[in-house]
């Protein structure tokens, strides 16, 4: 092939590195306003009147918005219908919005939303998930505090335990994360002649906005129209904090007769936005002596702050991969998701992964130490192979890749030398260490919703084609994934190929781009339309040329009369009147799950990985400096394999974070973090040399045999981390981030 599994030019380069791309923030509309949010000043209180006149005195304020000017419903939400898009009877967290103040200009805004004057009843909040689960706990919700519970049962725990030989008990604890996209969030909602409400902004999942849209304006989803702006950055947080903003906009702007922009500055970006979700994780291990895991017993809890977001399907995820890619016969896993009145948490790269694998592989460490075994012998003792079932009792039927990935990172890695080397170095201030961790990740969506995409190809009389997608392109690629797919499958030059913009009054609702499902997903829509093409293309010609069999090869329609080009035949085609546009429709292969039972089958197919870190900790300050990471992912097949190591880049990098620096430091429901002069994230200094290893084994259910690459390559650093910590230095850390004084101390330390 001529473009696949090759390092071809991203189609929108050219554009983002010569600045000609424009973000929501380089667009103004004629005659527009600008919207400014008032927040609550406690983190759980009931709203008892709002006071607008002192800011309505400011010259400039256009119109001040709340619940009351909402023509339909106030709430909205990826699962439960239970975020406020202003809040109407109580505050549940700090970044609530109770007002919008509408103003010429965003200065204005901005000034008189401080001068809007709110009488609050303060109730009593509840900040720790744990505090929340108890019966005697403050209600952030009338119908209590749980918001979502799972289960895994595999075999007979009790039997496993009484088994074992040893058994071994941890507790494990990860932190609120902020996404720190460079863009902020922002919105234009403007309503057309016709009463079509019209948005631009920079929105993740499109159609899950417009449909909620529809629900507070009170009209038809063909009324709701969301262009969707180039995207600088999202990473998972710029889904149903979007659809709020898009719905005060979108009211503010029907309210007023004139377009109203909104844009986060970044203070407002962290107060409002949702985090990745912190965990609490206690885990029970039953082992032979001879390295055999015999039982496994985990619960986990999971903060999901004020609103459910998505927290139902991130937990989902944690629960059915919180065994690890391990062959284990007895299983127990209980995962809470619950209500507190800190920021609620949602949608992060990873989604319910990076917690529960930083659990899991410290834990395989744990254990290996306790056998006295090395930890890379031990997992490949235990890890899955061909044939064997889950922790979810499915029988894994692809080509299980786990070995192959631990091997070659391993082998990369010097693994036998180094960590002997490490392990009897002799003590000094700068002490250095070598760890590695695993995993599996389900492919897609799986059983947390239906998965399936369209694509439609246009093709021009001069055989130029244009396509339009539901897949969001937020800076991984899937444009260029696309057209490279297409290209292909043509046999004609990428550059002949036009992707247009995301737009839901043209293009098929193709679910949300999450779950690193857009190429699986996406790449088999393609395909299913450029076959219509080529099947229309065929059936001209055999009506043009009276001939019965024709193949198509490369561009070329072989014929027994002929080679004909593909631009030929669309010229044929064309003066047939024959039709040049075709949608593809690709849905995932079939699975199942029973929620009752905690079994089933949760994903189609998996993924695999193993990273390695070697480490440097400055003993006298905590400092850790990661030296080297090889990463080792089966992708399924690499369309773009200069693309793919990029993946692995960008998620070492936000693992790195992850692991020792990011928190979201909330004390009580008050924010002490809003900035990134003390959010801290990981710059081009801090980066260590990545070795990045593409295992390819493609699979039988998918176009070429893709798979899933973005999110796992962010999932598996911190506990490779934490293990080269301990191999380094004898201290094992159990809670993230694992910063200066986690380390030198062994606990951290509260901001005032």
């Amino acid at each position: 092939m001529r473009y696949i599994s090759k390092p071809i030019k991203r189609v929108d380069a050219e554009i983002k590195v010569k600045g000609r791309a424009r973000y929501i923030n380089d667009i103004k509309l004629p005659n527009m306003l600008y919207g400014a949010v008032v927040h609550p000043k406690y983190p759980h209180a009931k709203i008892l009147s709002i006071d607008p006149k002192r800011a309505l005195r400011l010259k400039g304020v256009v119109k001040i918005i709340t619940h009351e000017d909402i023509p339909g419903e106030k709430n909205v939400g990826v699962v439960k219908k239970d975020l406020p898009v202003f809040a109407y009877d109580k505050v549940r967290y700090m970044g609530d919005g109770i007002a919008l103040v509408v103003a010429e200009t965003q200065e204005i805004a901005r000034k008189a939303a401080k001068l809007i004057e709110v009488e609050y009843e303060v109730l009593q909040g509840v900040f720790d998930p744990e505090e929340a689960m108890k019966d005697n706990a403050p209600k952030v919700h009338d119908d209590g505090n749980l918001i979502v519970y799972h289960k895994v049962r595999k075999g007979d725990v009790k039997k496993g335990f009484e088994e074992a030989d040893i058994v071994i008990e941890r507790q494990y604890k990860t932190q609120f994360v902020e996404h720190s996209y460079l863009e902020t969030e922002g919105v234009i909602a403007e309503v057309m002649e016709d009463g079509t409400v019209r948005i631009m902004g920079s929105i993740q999942n499109a159609f899950s906005t417009q449909k909620d849209i529809a629900r507070v304006m009170k009209t038809d989803i063909s009324k709701v129209q969301i262009i969707q702006t180039v995207i600088g950055g999202s990473f998972g947080g710029k889904d149903d904090i979007m659809t709020v903003m898009a719905a005060r906009a979108a009211v503010a702007a029907k309210k007023t007769g004139r377009p109203v922009k909104i844009v986060n500055t970044r203070e407002d970006s962290i107060l409002e936005s949702y985090k990745r979700h912190p965990y609490r994780m206690y885990y029970r291990l039953g082992l032979k002596k001879d390295g055999k895991i015999c039982a496994l017993e985990a619960k986990l809890i999971a903060d999901g702050g004020a609103y459910a977001s998505t927290t139902p399907f991130v937990t989902w995820r944690s629960n059915v991969q919180a065994a690890g890619p391990y062959r284990i016969e007895n299983v127990k896993v209980d995962t809470y998701g619950v209500y507190t009145n800190n920021n609620f948490t949602g949608a992060m790269r990873g989604f319910g992964s990076p917690q529960v694998n930083f659990a899991i592989e410290s834990l395989m460490d744990e254990a290996a130490h306790e056998l006295g075994m090395d930890p890379l012998e031990f997992r490949l003792q235990n890890a899955l192979r061909d044939g064997d079932t889950t922790a979810t009792g499915q029988r894994l039927t692809h080509k299980v890749s786990l070995r192959e990935t631990l091997l070659k990172a391993t082998k990369a890695a010097n693994w036998d030398k180094k960590r002997k080397k490490y392990k009897n170095q002799k003590k000094g201030r700068y002490l250095k260490g070598i760890g590695l961790a695993s995993s599996l990740r389900g492919v897609s969506l799986g059983a947390e919703g239906a998965d399936a995409a369209g694509i439609e190809i246009k093709v021009e009389v001069d055989g130029s084609v244009v396509v339009e997608m539901g897949l969001t392109d937020m800076g991984q690629g899937i444009k260029t994934v696309i057209a490279q797919i297409i290209a292909d499958e043509l046999g004609i030059p990428i550059e002949r190929i036009l992707i247009l913009p995301y737009d839901t009054s043209r293009v098929p609702d193709s679910g949300p781009t999450v779950a690193s499902r857009a190429t699986t997903i996406g790449g088999g829509a393609a395909k299913e339309a450029v076959n219509g093409i080529i099947e229309t293309l065929k059936t001209s010609l055999k009506e043009v040329l009276h001939v019965e069999k024709i193949e198509f090869k490369s561009g070329v329609f072989h014929t027994p009369k002929g080679k004909v080009t593909f631009d030929e035949a669309v010229k044929i085609a064309s003066s047939q009147g024959k039709p040049l546009n075709s949608i593809g429709w690709f849905r995932a292969p079939s699975i199942h799950w029973d929620e009752e039972k905690g079994r089933g089958e949760p994903y189609f197919t998996y993924v695999y990985a193993t990273q390695v870190a070697e480490v440097e900790v400055d003993t006298y300050t905590g400092k850790v400096k990661v030296l080297r990471v090889i990463a080792a992912h089966e992708v399924g097949k690499a369309i773009n394999p200069s693309m793919a190591k990029g993946q692995i880049y960008g998620g070492v990098a936000m693992a790195m974070g992850y692991a020792l620096l990011e928190e979201f430091e909330i004390r009580g429901g008050i924010p002490k973090t809003l900035n990134f002069d003390e959010y801290l994230i990981p710059t081009a200094p801090d980066m260590p040399e990545v070795i990045p290893i593409l295992v390819e084994n493609p699979d039988p259910l998918t176009l070429y045999g893709v798979k899933s690459l973005g999110e796992p390559t962010n999932e598996i650093l911190a506990p490779a981390i934490a293990n080269a910590i301990f191999n380094a230095t004898g201290k094992r850390l159990r809670e993230l981030p694992m910063n200066l004084e986690e380390v030198f101390l062994g606990k951290k330390l509260e901001r005032s």
